[in-house]
């Protein structure tokens, strides 16, 4: 198979670019700056691109920016969030039709390459406060980029029945080096612990039994607190 990857540089997207690769997809991965909050992100796909030897691309929409407002991910005047993703306050980190964009971008480079499809990580773990990581959103481009050319190209999304902590178990089945991969929203020189995607990480190695290599800030007090509770959330 033939496919182009909406790659973040996230755990996710990273389990997945190996669970390709393993496969023996010819795949290409596509890494997009709209202007976030910050780079880390990147930085890690670049790292693991080099390591796999993946056809790698970085688009610089920076631009796009001014029209993404409203999210505490493109806003640095905005606070992050802290706690988990059930919170209402994590509606926030929403950023406007994000997936469309990545995913029409994804769709091009893969109607330039005749690629049969283009792949995202998309899971059964998605949040209801983000829309566009809805099964009705994905099945609904699904059918709209299959009209985008003559040669039609599917929306392949193997781990759409997959919980965040099936993903860690088939990354470790792959050898993926998660402490090479990013999901804090701060974007320190330590994973927060106190966002939401970095509780759902440590939660999601805590299910999946599997030893977490990521480097926490220890004194955040959310993560503390999770921890003397035995992850009961």
């Amino acid at each position: 198979m033939k496919t182009v990857l909406v790659y973040s540089g996230g755990l996710d997207s990273t389990v997945l670019l190996y669970h390709l690769h393993t496969a023996g997809a010819d795949v290409s991965s596509l890494s997009v700056n709209y202007g976030q909050r910050h780079m880390k992100e990147l930085e890690c796909a670049r790292t693991i691109t080099d390591i796999l030897g993946v056809d790698h691309r970085e688009v610089d929409l920076t631009s796009v920016n001014e029209l993404l407002g409203g999210s505490s991910l493109t806003d640095k005047n905005l606070k992050i969030p802290h706690g988990h993703y059930e919170e209402d306050a994590m509606k926030s980190t929403v950023v406007p039709n994000r997936n469309m964009i990545l995913l029409a971008l994804a769709t091009a480079w893969a109607i330039s390459k005749k690629a049969e499809s283009v792949s995202y990580a998309a899971h059964a773990g998605d949040h209801a406060i983000y829309p566009d990581c809805r099964e009705e959103f994905a099945a609904a481009l699904d059918k709209a980029i299959r009209l985008a050319d003559w040669q039609e190209i599917y929306l392949n999304r193997p781990f759409v029945e997959f919980t965040k902590a099936d993903i860690v178990k088939r990354g470790a089945e792959l050898g993926v080096p998660f402490e090479k991969t990013w999901s804090c929203y701060e974007g320190e020189e330590l994973h927060c612990g106190k966002c939401g995607t970095c509780i759902e990480r440590r939660e999601a190695f805590h299910l999946a039994g599997v030893e977490d290599p990521t480097l926490y800030d220890e004194k955040a007090p959310e993560l503390q607190a999770m921890i003397e509770n035995d992850w009961r959330l």
